[in-house]
């Protein structure tokens, strides 16, 4: 992937971890003057300030933003904090209203980057223009979506990039809004080395209680800052009342979060440089017993195709996992993990298997 601008030379001052507030949506001129006088008070004066314009609901008829009346109540916010501001796009129109008042940073929402045809038009409202954009994770657990709106930024010149990670819908899952699924942005940032991801509580967990206990994650994983949602009236708020803080609150758990030194900016001691030799040797004994064990696979594969046996024979593979499962979870790995390692396991020896037999079906014609 090609280097991109970090954040820290987005030329506004900023550095990571990266602290985003304010509130869902703008209201009123009254409503952004005292959040920011409330967080000048408490001093927790956040890094840049985020406040919603245009509100995508996904049914009609409640409140869908004030439009480009609230970039001009944006200017209280330089006024009183002299912080840089940022809001959501999600079309042309958008991009052209936002540089118009001078917006610093934009911000693509996750109901936008699911469409490639929403991330493209955006792109090209931006070619040629000089602002950071940063890029929230699409509504379902797709990294090469995320990935794509990412690079559609870029190709039109875009260098001042960083993700957002808001999670991922999941009707099973009663705990969050949106589930974390903290692999992803792991994965983001593996894939495109440099490229820095802010977590956004607030929709993950979409209520007040959890939210130190989602940033404390997003901070122990790595991520490089927090958006979170802070209004002087959370309760009267006119969207996402439930998921806002007060300012006083947002200075409570900022100073309860044990922020992480990044092992990318920093040399590991010898200690851990030693810790980390040992699981190399580790991962080569275990690629070696996995090479073992597919060579028996292939064994077996060869035995049913001379015997005219099935390739999946279902209550051996029900034995399989549930005996592997528990000698697993009595060895203090969780269940969830065990499961997840038996299927990768069995579907690739499932795929050997046939792919003797299909070796023994073109010997014979």
């Amino acid at each position: 992937m090609k280097p991109h601008k970090q954040i820290k030379d987005w030329g506004l001052g900023l550095t990571t971890p990266l602290i985003i507030a304010g509130p869902c949506s703008a209201e009123t001129p009254e409503q952004i003057e005292q959040i920011c006088k409330e967080m000048k008070e408490e001093n927790m004066v956040p890094q840049l300030f985020r406040a919603g314009i245009w509100k995508p609901r996904t049914r009609p008829g409640s409140f869908e933003g004030v439009g480009e009346e609230g970039l001009k109540w944006m200017e209280i916010v330089r006024h009183h904090l002299n912080i840089p501001i940022t809001t959501e796009v999600g079309n042309a129109s958008h991009v052209e209203i936002a540089l118009k008042h001078k917006v610093d940073v934009l911000w693509i929402g996750a109901r936008t980057t699911v469409n490639p045809f929403a991330v493209q038009e955006i792109a090209e409202a931006l070619r040629g223009v000089d602002i950071p954009v940063m890029v929230k994770n699409p509504m379902n657990p797709d990294l090469e979506l995320w990935m794509g709106a990412l690079e559609r930024m870029y190709a039109v010149g875009i260098e001042k990039l960083a993700a957002i990670h808001r999670g991922f819908s999941d009707a099973y899952d009663k705990r969050f809004r949106n589930k974390p699924n903290w692999s992803m942005p792991i994965h983001l940032k593996r894939q495109w080395t440099g490229m820095e991801v802010i977590n956004d509580p607030s929709h993950i967990v979409g209520r007040r209680d959890g939210l130190l206990e989602v940033a404390q994650s997003a901070m122990n994983f790595g991520l490089d800052g927090l958006m979170i949602e802070t209004h002087h009236d959370p309760d009267k708020a006119w969207s996402d009342a439930k998921q806002q803080v007060t300012p006083a609150r947002l200075k409570e758990m900022i100073n309860s979060i044990d922020f992480k030194e990044s092992l990318e900016a920093m040399q590991p001691d010898e200690k851990l440089q030693d810790l980390r030799r040992a699981v190399d040797h580790l991962d080569d004994q275990l690629l070696d017993i996995l090479q073992e064990r597919f060579a028996v696979i292939d064994q077996i594969g060869a035995h049913k195709r001379e015997h005219h046996l099935s390739v999946f024979q279902s209550d051996r593979w029900k034995d399989v996992m549930e005996s592997r499962t528990q000698k697993g979870v009595a060895k203090h790995l969780s269940e969830k993990f065990m499961k997840e390692l038996l299927y990768c396991i069995h579907e690739e020896s499932v795929k050997r298997q046939e792919k003797q037999l299909r070796e023994g079906e073109a010997l014979k014609k």
